[in-house]
């Protein structure tokens, strides 16, 4: 519903035999850059701010160029890039694509990937994008200058190819040492260490340093492609083999599709290991770090991936149909006078599972499209009176599509973050239909926490369940429990997540009552009541995706720990103004 800025896409080829061989048998040239394009378009959800794309000519000769790069920003980047590089000698064998969501507030041309470090030697060239976001970037930026680097821009994009590139200079310079003691000269020790550059070596060095959730890519000017993904298995990433391709994406349904590939023929690169392809085309997998737990994401299934991944699409009908006893609890059994229904558009797998749940009780389901999302709010309108209007009409309904004052209105959405939309426009749009109760499913539980992993929710007072929970603790006089919790986070903010204690007095209930209190609008008249999915129904449709931190507030690193504590510490001394 409230649209979360998140998750990164990328997308990565590596032809493995001449140019001339795509030229002849698919008939063209642009055979990898077209086949990259439609692998940025299939995970345009995941990046709609900006896009680039990258790549390395392996047969460009000394004087000409041959690691290119093009960006641009918008909602269009990707058409723009493309349109950029038609009519260019944009082409090689390493192609590299990336689409943007900010996650840190920072924008611009100069944020958007892939980010290059060049170098008149080949080997020393690198180009990097990535899915992530590091939690301990000050750390590493502490790294960096104590060695006496000065990054030009304090990002964990720029910082990690200033890192990463280090270690490649080093591994060239230990590359170029070898070649010397072979007894190697001139172009003869280019050529070797061309050749030779161990990627893994550089890798181990580098992202031991980090926490946080990623998938990093990268190409080198020697024709060295890598995918590393985080120990934790946080943030996705997925590859197919062939003796044509070598290609990685952030989701298996834009792999298959691209290439016309069966589920089976495509592999998830598991927690702490990288897909590395040599100069040579040689491919292999490398633990470069050891996998530390299974934290893949959750919410990635519940509402961040393509639903029509095979698996995912099981998952999020799952998390519909688990719902159905609260669900017709919640409206007194009575399905007779109820209209199932849900909010568009990531919402509808989630519905055909609900109502495949209350089919299943051998009730007959009347289903309507009741909401229609109608047009997107423009940001040029400054004065906030007339912003709240015109979000009240980002949503419309379709009238006539339930008996006024008769039905209940079952209506499902996949998640409920900040509330915002609910209150501005869903439920006032709702009660213009005169249903006799409104019943608001999320088929993920609340969300109580922050995410530092790569998704744009870093505070705890946008959340509508904290709000709930300091709502509550303020009605029944436990201010006590704030000092305390602050007092924790200031004292010991990496021991445990303190911001676990605002909740433990109250039930999911309570802040379920508490939440429609607070977003049910003014002079609304039908009843509502919300029903969320539990954690435990969560881990029950998303098995393999046990990462749940935005619920449950277990951050499976350090840094995710530290940073839900600061940002406590930042609540209380922010928002409430308070120095405890």
């Amino acid at each position: 519903m409230e649209q979360l800025k998140h998750e990164c896409g990328v997308a990565m080829i590596r032809l493995l035999k001449p140019l001339s061989y795509y030229e002849q048998k698919y008939g063209t040239w642009r055979y990898g850059l077209n086949k990259l394009y439609l692998m940025m378009e299939k995970q345009h959800n995941r990046g709609q701010e900006g896009a680039g794309v990258a790549c390395v000519n392996l047969d460009a000769p000394a004087g000409e160029e041959y690691m290119f790069r093009e960006k641009a920003e918008g909602k269009d980047a990707i058409t723009e890039v493309f349109k950029a590089i038609d009519h260019s000698p944009f082409n090689g064998q390493l192609l590299m694509g990336h689409l943007r969501y900010s996650t840190t507030g920072k924008s611009g041309l100069q944020y958007v990937h892939p980010f290059l470090r060049r170098n008149n030697w080949r080997a020393k060239n690198l180009c990097l994008c990535g899915n992530f976001n590091m939690t301990n970037i000050d750390e590493v930026f502490q790294f960096l200058t104590a060695q006496g680097q000065s990054p030009r821009i304090y990002g964990d994009s720029y910082i990690t190819l200033e890192l990463m590139g280090h270690r490649l200079d080093r591994e060239v310079e230990r590359l170029f040492a070898e070649a010397k003691e072979k007894g190697l000269q001139g172009t003869d020790i280019t050529a070797y260490i061309d050749n030779h550059v161990e990627m893994a070596n550089v890798l181990k060095k580098t992202m031991s340093h980090f926490d946080g959730g990623y998938v990093m890519c990268g190409l080198t000017g020697s024709g060295e492609m890598f995918a590393v993904r985080d120990p934790w298995g946080i943030r996705p990433a997925f590859y197919y083999r062939d003796e044509e391709i070598v290609a990685v994406a952030s989701e298996r349904p834009v792999l298959q599709t691209t290439f016309d590939l069966q589920y089976d023929d495509i592999h998830e690169l598991q927690p702490g290991k990288a897909l590395i392809v040599r100069r040579n085309g040689e491919s292999h997998l490398e633990q470069i770090l050891a996998e530390v737990a299974n934290s893949a994401c959750s919410f990635e299934r519940i509402y961040f991936s393509r639903g029509s991944d095979r698996d995912i699409y099981q998952e999020r009908k799952q998390l519909g149909e688990q719902l159905t006893p609260a669900i017709m609890h919640a409206i007194n059994n009575d399905v007779a006078n109820t209209v199932f229904s849900y909010i568009p558009n990531t919402a509808e797998v989630a519905f055909y599972g609900m109502t495949d749940g209350i089919r299943r009780l051998d009730h007959d389901v009347r289903i309507e499209k009741v909401v229609w999302k109608d047009i997107k709010l423009r940001t040029f309108i400054s004065d906030g009176a007339e912003r709240n209007d015109l979000a009240a009409h980002v949503y419309d309904i379709t009238y006539g599509s339930l008996r006024p004052f008769e039905d209940n209105l079952v209506i499902i959405d996949d998640s409920i973050v900040r509330g915002t939309t609910l209150k501005e426009s869903i439920f006032k749009i709702l009660d213009r239909l005169h249903p006799k109760k409104i019943v608001m499913v999320s088929s993920s539980p609340q969300i109580r926490y922050p995410d530092y992993y790569g998704i744009d929710m870093s505070r705890l007072e946008e959340l509508c369940a904290f709000r709930a929970a300091i709502a509550l603790i303020n009605e029944r006089g436990m201010q006590q429990l704030i000092a305390d919790t602050y007092q924790k986070c200031k004292a010991t903010p990496t021991v445990a997540n303190h911001v676990r204690a605002i909740y433990a007095s109250f039930s999911p209930d309570e802040i379920n009552r508490k939440i429609v209190e607070m977003l049910r609008p003014k002079g609304m008249q039908a009843p509502v009541e919300l029903v969320y999915q539990s954690i435990e129904g969560l881990h029950e449709a998303c098995p393999n995706h046990p990462g749940d931190w935005y619920f449950s507030g277990h951050y499976p690193t350090p840094g995710g720990i530290r940073m839900v504590n600061q940002a406590f510490v930042n609540y209380v001394e922010q928002v409430l103004k308070l120095q405890l």
